[in-house]
C-alpha cells in the first residue's frame, strides 16, 4: 500500500480539527465555546467562519462577546460574509455584525450597514446607527437625521450624537421635536450644541 503523502494527512487533521471547533460550536456549553473562541487566532475556513458568526445569536452574553471579538481581530477578508450575514433573520447577528464591520473599519461595508438604519429591531437600528458614526459615515447623513425621529430614544440619542460629532445639518424643527421626545440626555446632548 503506497504511503499517504504527509500534506494529505495535515489537511486531513485539520479538517477533522475544525469539524470538532464546529461541532462544540454548536452544542458545547458555554464554558467550551468560549474556550475555542478565546484560543483561536483567525477564522480561515467558510465553516468555521458560518459557526462564530452564528455565536453572536448565542444564548450565553460572554459566548456571543467572544465571537464578536474573534471576528473583528480575524485576518483575511471575511467582509463579504459579514455583509451577507447581516440578512440573518436574527436580530442579534444583524446588529452585531454591523459593529464587527465598523470595528474592523470596513468602509466598504457603509451603504450595506446604512439598509440596518431602517430595520424593523430597535436593537439593530442603534447598532447601524453607531456603525455608522464610529465609521464616520458623513454621507449617510439622511440615514441619521431620519433617526432623530425614530421611535427609539437609544436610536434618537445615537442618531443627535453623530450629528453633532459630524455636524450634520439639521432641517428647523427637528431638534425642537427630538428636544421635545427625549430625556435627560438628549437635552445635554443639545445644550451642548448650542454651546
Amino acid at each position: 500500500m503506497p504511503a499517504i503523502p504527509r500534506q494529505t494527512i495535515r489537511g486531513q487533521e485539520a479538517r477533522a480539527e475544525v469539524l470538532n471547533i464546529q461541532k462544540i460550536l454548536r452544542s458545547g456549553n458555554s464554558t467550551e465555546k468560549i474556550r475555542i473562541l478565546q484560543t483561536a487566532r483567525s477564522v480561515d475556513d467558510q465553516d468555521m467562519l458560518e459557526e462564530v458568526v452564528a455565536r453572536l445569536d448565542d444564548e450565553d452574553i460572554r459566548v456571543r462577546g467572544e465571537a464578536f471579538g474573534l471576528l473583528v481581530l480575524t485576518d483575511g477578508d471575511v467582509s463579504g460574509f459579514l455583509v451577507s450575514s447581516m440578512k440573518s433573520p436574527s436580530k442579534n447577528i444583524r446588529g452585531f455584525v454591523a459593529l464587527v464591520l465598523a470595528n474592523r473599519d470596513d468602509l466598504s461595508a457603509i451603504p450595506e450597514i446604512a439598509k440596518l438604519a431602517g430595520d424593523e429591531s430597535s436593537m439593530v437600528r442603534s447598532c447601524a446607527i453607531g456603525a455608522l458614526d464610529h465609521l464616520k459615515a458623513r454621507q449617510e447623513a439622511d440615514s441619521f437625521v431620519k433617526a432623530l425621529s425614530d421611535p427609539s430614544q437609544e436610536v434618537r440619542n445615537g442618531a443627535l450624537s453623530a450629528v453633532i460629532k459630524m455636524g450634520i445639518p439639521v432641517p428647523e424643527g427637528t431638534m425642537e421635536a427630538v428636544l421635545r421626545d427625549g430625556d435627560a440626555e438628549t437635552a445635554k446632548m443639545i445644550s451642548r450644541l448650542n454651546e
